[in-house]
């Protein structure tokens, strides 16, 4: 009986141990975003371009050009005077002036009330983005998983996750 016992002993310790191991995480999140307001604005220069053929300045005239402008304005046109060099002759002309930003003074040219951008510098590249209004934006999630989101006002965005996970090694 002995033998037997000990034999039944050797057995059962070198039988396959079972593992049931569980692991179950839950996590949950909300994000709530209101986008800020914001300007880009940019100022261009004054630029002046002339070209042809067949032309020619006036006796009393000169080539178009830009003249110097006081620290904080831009530089100005002064238009020239042409004529056609041979009469009779077959002429090309093409002029273009683009008038450059003047320069505003420090701190002035934009307003934001409540998220909403209320004025603007007056430059030749200007991008205005409206800010959000939060208004009645909200967001839950229950211990049960439920996920309640609430839309605010323009310029909101809301999110809500739950996730569940089960492992078993």
């Amino acid at each position: 009986m002995k033998k037997a016992l000990l034999l039944f002993g050797m057995i059962l310790m070198t039988a396959p141990i079972a593992r049931a191991d569980l692991t179950h995480r839950m996590s949950s999140s909300t994000q709530l975003v209101v986008n800020g307001a914001y300007t880009d604005s940019s100022r261009i220069g004054s630029t002046y371009t002339v070209s042809g053929s067949n032309i020619k300045v006036t006796d009393a005239g000169h080539f178009g050009k830009m003249t110097a402008a006081t620290a904080t304005a831009a530089a100005a046109q002064d238009v020239g005077e042409y004529d056609i060099n041979t009469a009779g002759s077959a002429f090309s002309f093409s002029e273009s002036w683009t008038q450059g930003d003047a320069v505003n003074t420090i701190g002035s040219g934009v307003d934001v009330t409540a998220g909403v951008v209320a004025d603007m510098p007056a430059f030749g590249n200007t991008l205005s983005m409206s800010g959000g209004v939060a208004g009645t934006l909200a967001g839950t999630i229950t211990s049960a998983g439920v996920t309640t989101l609430t839309a605010g006002g323009a310029g909101t965005s809301a999110t809500g996750q739950f996730v569940t996970e089960i492992v078993i090694d």
